[in-house]
């Protein structure tokens, strides 16, 4: 009889195949105390262990994207000073031998990125575990098992899938798979998406039901694993399986076209990214630019705040990579959940309401300007447009123009270039942007709805605390009437309104935020092409229509309901 197993839709699609059991050796790390004498001898262990795995790294002969792409993570991750001195620190000041100063070491970084409320940033963690893997598994001498041998249409069951895991599967082989742990937006996640292989996580304890050798049949759509399915929903799948590929077919011949609704609406689908790897990602699957560039990253990944000149190189190779295409780039989004090394922020009861993004920037000036200024010179190579997070008052906004524009005089007279018409706008994420947005509209060129936090300040929900996390949808009537008032107002004004929140990567909320006039999507890139093709294939019109009859519920469920009736 089929058992059905419900887990987090990680990547879509179908998939019919034999389940594999995938575990990991179990490690016992040396806790033994050392004495001084061996210091030297440990923490060079460690180096060597680190240098081995870098080194293997830079060696990936015929690599795929997303196996360099994870290399280029790791080194980035495994650069970071702030890692190999803690382990220094371990072993040199507490007398921890190489095993333990490691293990502990990758054990607080995952818990600081496992606490951060930003999806993108606590799944990192993943990314740290598997540098604790690899590197532990060169102290000890250890090959690491991995998923490049299986058998032809095998779906592998694991507890936990590191990025190295997922990214040496044999594609050839690999039909899917499933987890116990990971989020949406881990790394392993965002490889199966690039895999375009169908993914399912966070499904508890799948691991230690199934003996491994089952037929199963994988549902990324539905976030659904069948065990020992019936004939009749072979039969059924292998139909769905067919109409898949047929439109993986179509997909791959619309990701470069651009979107216009049937009756003739142009909308820019774009890309959220955090660095130049994402980016080439993102042209690669036809993005029309990017709608988000998180800076902070440049931030976190350096042992003191960067430069103008790191920032400008970093900016200005990004515009010219997408030549006349739109780069939105936020400007640094730091406090709250992200921390930063090298700078102490002050303990608050709420960070997330707190010290933070414009707020921060506008009491550091000399740092914010470095960033303003590696900006506005950037802006010389492309189409790039600068954001200004978190604005709750219009003194906000109009402070960075001014500085924007104090910039653009010193440029002036020192003889360097930049765009005279170079746009300045507002993420829209909070109930006071909402609120005054006629009046925010008249400093903003344009908005871009972060509806992560809309969603989260506007039904004063957090998303995070999992006892009221069916209270957090961005399909509540509330949240999308904001987002309605918000598009209405730019437009009246002649200005436009893009999304770069969660809720633009959701394939099934497209026709929704067309008919409500959004200008632009910018979101996951594996989406792309789907929102596209939605958007060639609809009536704006129409979808308007519907939009109206959507704004008028009172329930959040009965949203859900006209929305997934519509498809």
């Amino acid at each position: 009889m089929a058992e059905r197993y419900k887990g987090l839709k990680a990547s879509g699609g179908l998939a019919i195949g034999e389940l594999y059991l995938f575990t990991r050796d179990e490690i016992i790390v040396d806790d033994r105390k050392i004495s001084e004498a061996e210091t030297k001898a440990e923490f060079a262990k460690v180096k060597n262990a680190i240098d081995e795995y870098v080194k293997e790294l830079s060696n990936l002969d015929g690599a795929s994207e997303a196996q360099a792409n994870i290399a280029a993570a790791h080194t980035e991750l495994l650069s970071d000073p702030y890692f190999t001195d803690t382990i220094e620190s371990k072993i040199t000041n507490e007398l921890k031998n190489a095993e333990l100063a490691l293990d502990e070491t990758i054990k607080e970084m995952v818990e600081i990125m496992s606490q951060l409320d930003d999806d993108y940033l606590r799944e990192r963690a993943s990314d740290y575990k598997d540098i604790g893997f690899q590197v532990m598994y060169k102290l000890k001498g250890i090959k690491a098992k991995d998923l490049s041998n299986l058998a032809k249409g095998s779906i592998v069951i694991s507890k936990e899938l590191t990025p190295s895991d997922t990214s040496n599967m044999n594609k050839e082989a690999v039909v899917g798979f499933a987890t116990d742990l990971g989020g949406k937006t881990s790394h392993t996640s965002i490889i199966a998406q690039t895999l375009d292989m169908p993914a399912l996580v966070g499904m508890g304890d799948i691991s230690t039901k199934i003996k491994g050798g089952e037929k199963a049949i994988l549902d990324g759509n539905e976030g659904l694993l069948i065990v020992n399915p019936s004939e009749e929903e072979i039969a059924k799948y292998e139909v769905l399986i067919k109409e898949q590929k047929e439109k993986k077919i179509r997909l791959r011949e619309i990701k470069d076209k651009v979107a216009i609704s049937k009756d003739g609406k142009k909308v820019e689908v774009s890309a959220n990214i955090g660095n130049l790897d994402d980016l080439r990602l993102a042209i690669e699957n036809g993005c029309d630019g990017v709608g988000l560039f998180r800076t902070e990253f440049l931030y976190m990944q350096s042992s003191d705040f960067p430069t103008e000149e790191s920032q400008f190189e970093v900016y200005k190779e990004a515009t010219q990579m997408l030549g006349d295409k739109p780069l939105i780039i936020r400007t640094l989004d730091i406090g709250g959940d992200k921390g930063l090394d090298y700078y102490d922020f002050p303990k608050e009861e709420n960070p997330f309401l707190g010290y933070r993004a414009i707020r921060l920037c506008l009491d550091k000036k000399d740092m914010f300007k470095k960033q303003l200024r590696a900006l506005v010179r950037a802006s010389a190579f492309g189409n790039l447009k600068i954001m200004i997070p978190f604005v709750v008052n219009i003194d906000e906004l109009k402070e960075a123009r001014r500085m924007v524009d104090e910039i653009k005089v010193e440029l002036d007279k020192e003889g360097i270039a930049y765009n005279k018409d170079l746009d300045v706008g507002i993420m829209v994420e909070t109930s006071s942007s909402v609120i005054m947005a006629d009046k925010f509209i008249k400093y903003a060129d344009f908005f871009s709805i972060g509806t992560n936090d809309l969603t989260q300040y506007t039904l004063a929900v957090d998303r995070g605390n999992e006892n009221i996390a069916n209270l957090y949808s961005n399909y509540n009537p509330a949240v999308l009437r904001a987002i309605k008032h918000v598009i209405d107002v730019s437009h009246e004004a002649g200005k436009w309104t893009g999304m770069c929140g969660a809720f633009a990567s959701d394939t099934d909320a497209v026709k929704l935020l067309l008919g409500l006039g959004l200008d632009e999507f910018s979101g996951s890139s594996a989406k792309i092409a789907e929102i596209k093709d939605t958007i060639i294939n609809s009536s704006q019109q129409e979808e308007a229509i519907f939009a109206e009859k959507i704004l008028d519920c009172e329930l959040t469920e009965e949203v859900e309901k006209l929305v997934k009736e519509h498809k």
